[in-house]
């Protein structure tokens, strides 16, 4: 993953990812909340979805979810360094939206 580490800007697949965590959810769901988050403008590939999930795991900021039942499926979920990360992001990305609408209606300099 290619995240700004510097600016603290995330990808959007890192983002997407995170957002789809909030609920405890297996690959294919990950991958199928994505897709449908975005309308299709965003399909993530196996190798992409899984390479972001290992990323995300080693940073600690999603972990795999134990349940009771014990599914088949391995399912991972949002820890609480990434819900930290997911709201800085979306400030971030407020701050951008503002910037941006000011210029683009000609309330700038």
């Amino acid at each position: 993953m290619r995240d700004n580490v510097k600016g603290g800007a995330l990808t959007e697949t890192t983002f997407l990812v995170l957002l789809s965590v909030f609920k405890p959810n297996h690959g294919y769901g990950i991958m199928q909340f994505i897709e449908k988050e975005t309308n299709g403008r965003v399909v993530l590939g196996a190798g992409t979805l899984y390479g972001a999930i290992n990323a995300l795991a080693k940073k600690k900021w999603i972990v795999p979810f134990e349940d009771e039942i014990g599914g088949k499926k391995k399912e991972y979920v949002i820890t609480d360094t990434g819900k930290q990360k997911a709201e800085e992001e979306l400030k971030r990305m407020g701050e951008v939206l503002s910037l941006a609408s000011t210029i683009i209606k000609g309330e700038g300099n």
